[in-house]
C-alpha cells in the first residue's frame, strides 16, 4: 500500500504588505530556508518611480502598471521555488501577478499602525520615506477569501515568523488560514 501523499510547500510565494511590515526581510529568510530564488520588487522600480516616492509622492496606478508587469514577468521567469517581496496592496495588483503566476500564494505580514511607525523610525529606506505609510495603509486591501494566502502578525522576531509561515504552508492547501 502506498503511503498517503504529503502536502508540499507552494513553489511560488509572495510576501506582500505595506512598508515596515518586513516583506524583504521575511522574503529573504523564507527563500534561504526553502533554497529558493528571492526577488525584491523594489529592485524593479524604474528610476522615475524611485524619484517620485523619494520626494514623498505616492505612486498611482499609471506608475505601478509597468512596474507590476516587470515584477510579474520576473516572478514567472524565475525557476521555482521562488519568493517575491512585493507590496501588492490592492486586489487588482495581486491579480496582475496571478495572471503571470496563477499558483502564487500570498503571505501578508500585518501589524498595527503604531508598530509599523516604530519599525520605520529605525530604518532609512533609499526611496520610501516613512511619511508614505498612511497612504499605503489606506490603499491596502486585505486578502479576500478566494485568494490563496494568509496573514501573519509581525510582532515576533523574523525567524519565528518564518517558522510559523513554513508550518502553515506545510499544513496543506494555503487558503485563508487567518492569524
Amino acid at each position: 500500500m502506498d503511503p498517503a501523499p504529503q502536502p508540499s510547500t507552494p513553489q511560488r510565494l509572495v510576501v506582500m504588505g505595506v512598508q515596515g511590515s518586513g516583506k524583504s526581510t521575511l522574503g529573504r529568510l523564507l527563500a534561504e530556508r526553502l533554497g529558493a530564488v528571492f526577488i525584491d520588487a523594489d529592485d524593479l522600480h524604474p528610476e522615475a518611480n524611485r524619484r517620485k516616492m523619494a520626494s514623498g509622492m505616492p505612486l498611482d496606478d499609471d506608475d505601478r502598471r509597468p512596474w507590476l508587469d516587470a515584477v510579474a514577468a520576473a516572478f514567472a521567469a524565475a525557476p521555482p521555488p521562488v519568493v517575491l517581496a512585493c507590496s501588492a496592496l490592492r486586489r487588482r495588483y495581486r491579480d496582475r501577478v496571478r495572471e503571470a503566476v496563477p499558483d502564487a500564494v500570498f503571505v501578508h505580514p500585518a501589524g498595527t499602525r503604531s508598530l509599523l511607525r516604530q519599525r520605520l523610525a529605525g530604518r532609512d529606506h533609499e526611496f520610501m520615506p516613512a511619511r508614505l505609510l498612511d497612504g499605503q495603509l489606506a490603499t491596502l486591501e486585505p486578502l479576500e477569501a478566494d485568494e490563496a494566502g494568509f496573514d501573519v502578525t509581525i510582532g515576533p522576531p523574523p525567524g519565528e515568523i518564518v517558522d510559523g509561515i513554513l508550518e502553515r504552508l506545510a499544513e496543506g492547501e494555503p487558503g485563508r488560514l487567518g492569524d
